[in-house]
């Protein structure tokens, strides 16, 4: 349901409601009462609230419109909604995203134009957790902000661009809200005390500051019970601290869920096996399903160690079977083992240039036939057809075996795999070196040419995206595929160290 917290502008409170407020006001949670009635007095999120903001002189204006305050939680969003009213001198209604339906919204936009028309005050409708609303609560929204009936400020955890539909959203600024610093929640901190009438050490301040994560709401709920449980002294010490605490609940929200799985990625690819180690242990204890991480270890094992290093896949698999079996807690140190191996492993990218550069050759290419030597042999009458006539094996003859082709007539001499200078790579690359100079001498002598070099930036088709993947490898999405590797002779890619 709606709920309007404007002013009554007809008469002032009465004594009852005043000794209402004042109650209700002293035994608010400490969050409530230390909430800034000023920009000024707002700590942290300089870059909105500071005098030469842009945000802070759009609402001083009266020119800021609806918007979409976006930030983790506890960073702010409800206050500077409720500032935003103040300072304008709106009426400040919220509509919780929990509890609330389209009828609810209509109610509430209905009695935004009805106080519009009769008071002259406009409204500002305050949807926290907007993303919870399904299309059809946004849609109806659409028409009243269309209009200018009322300022929608919309606060969500989750990326607007996932979140709120695109006619909202473009009907919306957008502002971003960052965690609070260390700084900045000792400055909360320090104010919290004085409300409290409670001291503490420093040391016991910056562990409170450290476990807040950023989170002003649970740096001052902590502090709040950990002053209730250090009376009647006063004096919150390490004890009292860690039983207010409770163990840390640390944020993974769905943008948090890709973000860090995206730098866990980067870690092992940019073989920087401790902030491997950091990124996994901070999902696994904010609940990540440990099958998650065992799959994009997996994907890496070929996407991003490949044939440099051929036991990376083993090693991967091997973890991630072995963890299905032990199950957590003891399977973080399968996952870790496999996650250190990956991160030490030298790098290289060539299975997926292959076979970006295979796909191509099959979708833009001619539609070839199997050449008549590497048929299928055994079915009935395929003798009497010549399937398989020719063919040489290496086996019995690894010489010709060597030189006859095995790609249809057009795509021979076309180079789709070219190993990269790292780890076993090289010695792969010398192998492949001799045996296609073998081939090419044997077309050669069928007077066969080679075609040009494969080309310098293979499409290729994007694999499917599963359920657990948002963005692929490197930054912006799928990585970039380089040209055509070079073999020991040329440079070697990027060190795996």
């Amino acid at each position: 349901m709606a709920r309007h917290q404007g002013r009554d502008r007809t008469a002032g409170p009465s004594l009852f409601q005043a000794a209402a407020r004042a109650r209700q006001e002293a035994q608010a949670p400490l969050a409530a009462r230390l909430r800034p009635r000023s920009f000024d007095q707002v700590v942290g999120q300089r870059h909105l609230v500071a005098p030469d903001a842009p945000f802070r002189r759009l609402v001083e204006a009266d020119r800021l419109g609806s918007a979409i305050l976006f930030g983790p939680p506890g960073t702010g969003k409800t206050t500077l909604a409720e500032l935003v009213a103040r300072v304008s001198g709106r009426a400040f209604v919220r509509v919780p995203a929990v509890s609330s339906g389209v009828a609810e919204i209509r109610a509430a936009l209905a009695e935004a134009e009805e106080r519009l028309g009769t008071e002259g005050v406009g409204t500002i409708l305050f949807v926290d957790e907007v993303h919870r609303f399904s299309r059809s609560q946004q849609d109806a929204l659409l028409p009243a902000i269309e209009e200018g009936q009322v300022w929608l400020l919309a606060a969500t955890t989750v990326n607007p661009g996932f979140a709120v539909v695109p006619p909202l959203r473009s009907r919306c600024s957008l502002w971003t809200l960052e965690p609070l610093s260390a700084e900045d929640l000792g400055v909360l901190a320090e104010r919290a005390l004085g409300v409290l009438r409670a001291t503490a050490e420093p040391a016991v301040l910056a562990a409170a500051v450290a476990g807040a994560d950023g989170d002003a709401r649970a740096l001052l709920g902590t502090l709040e019970r950990a002053a209730a449980l250090a009376r009647p002294e006063g004096r919150i010490g390490p004890t009292e601290l860690a039983q207010a605490q409770g163990g840390r609940l640390l944020h993974q929200g769905d943008d948090a869920h890709y973000d860090q799985a995206s730098a866990f990625i980067k870690s092992l690819r940019g073989s920087d096996p401790d902030a491997a180690c950091y990124w996994l242990a901070r999902m696994l204890e904010a609940g990540e399903d440990p099958r998650f991480l065992a799959r994009r270890m997996l994907i890496l094992a070929s996407e991003d160690v490949g044939l440099a290093d051929p036991q990376a896949l083993v090693v991967a698999q091997a973890a991630a079977a072995a963890s299905e079996l032990v199950g957590l807690p003891e399977a973080a140190l399968l996952l870790t083992e496999a996650a250190l191996y990956l991160a030490l492993a030298p790098k290289s990218n060539r299975v997926t240039e292959a076979l970006a550069r295979a796909r191509r050759a099959v979708l833009e290419g001619p539609t070839a036939v199997v050449p008549r030597h590497l048929r299928d042999a055994h079915g009935p009458a395929t003798g009497e057809l010549g399937h398989g006539e020719g063919y040489r094996s290496p086996h019995q003859d690894p010489a010709a075996a060597l030189r006859q082709a095995h790609r249809p007539e057009g795509l021979e001499g076309q180079v789709l795999y070219e190993p990269s200078g790292q780890g076993f790579e090289a010695e792969l690359a010398r192998r492949l070196a001799a045996w296609r100079a073998e081939r090419r001498a044997a077309r050669e002598e069928r007077g066969i040419l080679d075609p040009c070099p494969a080309p310098t930036q293979p499409t290729g088709t994007p694999r499917p995206r599963r359920a657990d993947e948002r963005d692929g490898p490197g930054p912006g999405g799928g990585e970039r595929l380089a040209g055509p590797g070079v073999g020991p002779g040329g440079p070697a890619g990027p060190p795996g160290s």
